[in-house]
């Protein structure tokens, strides 16, 4: 019988070692593994230079399996995708694709730029990442993607183009790093490149946690996710009753990497990232802010915090960003200077974020451990 513990802690081992020296990115790097365990697939939104080739790629290295990446420009043709056309067969009348080592035969797929493709290139990526079906000519194949991660500068304003996005169930925004960060994001961008890693978990992993996801019964968590649409309704926010009912996925996905048998409130979360613009998500996190009060993580700390700023998500967040500081205690005297001024950051995030009465004890705990190493 499938270890779902190992391969959990597994796959948790993946996203920390995928999140080393990237500097605010552990939200999107989390939600692409969301996104591959519930099979469904993610758009990530922002100006070029923002890490998002970087999150995905390496989270797909520490994931094994086969990872397919392609830049798409308004001239790209299909074959640069799906693969050529087999010359032999096409003698004998028969149109053939050849795939191996392209999109059809991929497991992971990061497409740039995806609302530049042709039409003849977004009508195949639609069978693609609805059915898992490769069709060109005589080529029929069922192809294994778990995620497809699309990413572009901003949402299409075409009708066209928007009926192909609500294919990607869940959206990230990013934006560049912040002023507070700059300084992490200049020591790590320095060795960025030489990051090459190899897998920490499998797609055999990814497996045994979608089947317990797709074993589970949404009963329970059904009429809060009901509540939190008719919230998110009267408040303006519109999206489509697919949307609504493929959310149950990430919510059940969700449960399974968090350890859970069965969903509960607590894993209602991603909700927030299937709103489909920026604006919606923001208003989203504030109507919800009390449904989703009790949202909590541990394998997906970051986005459960970012989805729905509870501050149980944030508190999981935050020890285990600053548990992880406090194991890579450097040596040398340079380093353990930058070293300390990040655990200053830590207790200042602790002291803003709780009040005596609502720090959880774990973040207390770590509290003391900072503010005694600060005092040596």
């Amino acid at each position: 019988m499938p270890n779902s513990h190992l391969s959990r802690e597994a796959v948790r081992r993946a996203i920390a070692e995928a999140c080393t020296a990237l500097v605010d990115r552990e939200t999107l790097v989390e939600l692409v593994v969301l996104c591959a365990v519930a099979g469904e697939h993610l758009l990530v939104v922002g100006p070029p230079g923002t890490g998002k080739s970087e999150a995905v790629r390496r989270i797909a290295r520490r994931l094994g399996g086969r990872y397919f990446e392609y830049l798409i420009g308004r001239f790209t043709e299909p074959t640069e995708l799906f693969g050529p056309i087999n010359l032999r067969k096409l003698k004998e009348g028969i149109v053939e694709t050849e795939t191996a080592g392209m999109l059809p035969e991929a497991e992971i797929a990061f497409l740039d730029e995806v609302f530049l493709g042709s039409t003849a290139i977004l009508n195949t990526l639609l069978s693609l990442l609805n059915e898992r079906t490769f069709r060109r000519g005589h080529t029929i194949l069922d192809c294994p993607l778990r995620v497809c991660v699309g990413a572009s500068n901003r949402l299409p304003e075409d009708e066209q183009l928007a009926a192909f996005a609500d294919r990607f169930l869940v959206r990230v925004f990013v934006e560049p790093i912040g002023d507070a960060g700059l300084e992490e994001l200049l020591t790590t961008g320095w060795s960025l490149g030489a990051e090459r890693g190899s897998a920490s978990a499998s797609m055999a992993d990814l497996d045994v946690l979608t089947q317990a996801a797709r074993a589970m019964d949404l009963a329970p968590v059904r009429p809060a996710m009901a509540h939190a649409v008719r919230t998110l309704r009267a408040a303006g926010i519109e999206w489509t009753d697919r949307r609504i009912v493929r959310v149950q996925r990430l919510v059940a996905a969700a449960a399974a990497l968090a350890g859970r048998e069965r969903p509960t409130e607590a894993d209602l979360w991603p909700m927030v990232f299937a709103l489909p613009t920026d604006q919606a998500q923001r208003l989203g996190r504030d109507v919800l802010r009390d449904a989703l009060g009790a949202a909590e993580n541990e394998s997906l700390a970051s986005a459960a915090a970012e989805g729905s700023l509870g501050l149980r998500a944030r508190g999981a967040k935050i020890v285990t960003r600053g548990s992880a500081l406090l194991e890579a205690r450097p040596s040398a005297e340079q380093e353990a200077r930058a070293w300390r001024l990040q655990l200053e950051g830590i207790a200042r995030e602790i002291d803003a974020t709780f009040g005596q009465e609502t720090m959880p004890g774990d973040v207390a705990g770590l509290r003391a451990r900072v503010v005694e190493i600060l005092a040596e």
